[in-house]
């Protein structure tokens, strides 16, 4: 009887996820605990050297920094800063809703445009995933189907290779260079706002055409929605062919170990002798 590997996935899964958890924990917590400590530092200098305010002023400010932030407006430079809702940012945002990116810089602040919003991803993420399931073909047609490449090696693994290589490239490795020119970004940062992009995650701590100390074309953030539709494709492409080589890759080691475990009850059975009958008259 064949054993399921639904079970091992799912340890799997919540193992990758502790794990993720521990890693996470040890990485950033000493750091948050750091910036925490010296934000409390800065706090307690800043109310010894304007002695006219007190710590409820501060607190109150603060509040009014957070609450402005939260509603897309940058606390630093001043009122002459580019709108956010220009045609090129709003265009750049209503990217971010069909492709569930969602960085979280930005979001409605009227009740219209929230209901708005509602009913614009409703219908758009449906139209997105089509439009690059239908996006994902075109790319996919001209090189290798993902089943072909797993029943069939040889000339269709170099193939496969070369739309990986290929895609990397355009999608991973040289953005980062443009982002780090135009951002001011480490290329290690436009490297890091490049994956989490594409892959959807969009945690919002780096998004670019953000900064009120930079000028930027006026269709640079427009370009940028293009560059993320078709690296979506891309991407989404490279996870499937991940996910059906995972799936595969379990099936197998489960079939394998079955049939080792089929052919040892043979083997024993065979090499067991065979009991003396007795016959009752």
């Amino acid at each position: 009887q064949r054993i399921s590997w639904a079970p091992l996935l799912v340890v799997g899964y919540l193992f990758y996820l502790l794990l993720g958890a521990s890693v996470f924990q040890l990485l950033e917590k000493q750091a948050e605990s750091h910036f925490r400590d010296h934000f409390q530092l800065e706090k307690l200098r800043f109310l010894q050297n304007y002695s006219c305010l007190d710590r409820q002023a501060l607190e109150q400010f603060v509040q009014v920094l957070l609450e402005a932030w939260e509603k897309g407006v940058n606390p630093e430079g001043n009122s002459t800063n580019p709108s956010n809702w220009d045609f090129s940012n709003s265009f750049f945002f209503a990217g971010t809703v069909v492709t569930t990116i969602g960085y979280g810089n930005l979001s409605p602040s009227t009740v219209a445009g929230q209901t708005f919003c509602v009913f614009y991803a409703l219908f758009g993420v449906p139209l997105n995933l089509a439009f690059l399931n239908q996006l994902g073909k075109g790319l996919n047609c001209h090189l290798i189907t993902l089943e072909r490449w797993l029943q069939k090696p040889g000339r269709a693994q170099v193939q496969l290779a070369t739309f990986l290589i290929t895609g990397t490239l355009l999608f991973l490795v040289f953005p980062p260079l443009v982002f780090s020119y135009v951002e001011g970004w480490s290329y290690g940062e436009g490297f890091y706002f490049t994956f989490i992009t594409l892959s959807t995650i969009g945690f919002g701590d780096y998004v670019v055409g953000t900064n009120p100390n930079k000028h930027y074309i006026p269709v640079y953030r427009s370009l940028t929605a293009i560059w993320i539709v078709f690296g979506l494709a891309w991407l989404a492409l490279v996870f499937n062919v991940g996910a059906d080589m995972m799936e595969k890759f379990l099936q197998l080691k489960w079939h394998k170990s079955n049939l080792s475990l089929a052919e040892g009850a043979t083997i024993k059975l065979e090499d067991e002798p065979e009991q003396p009958r007795i016959h009752i008259p």
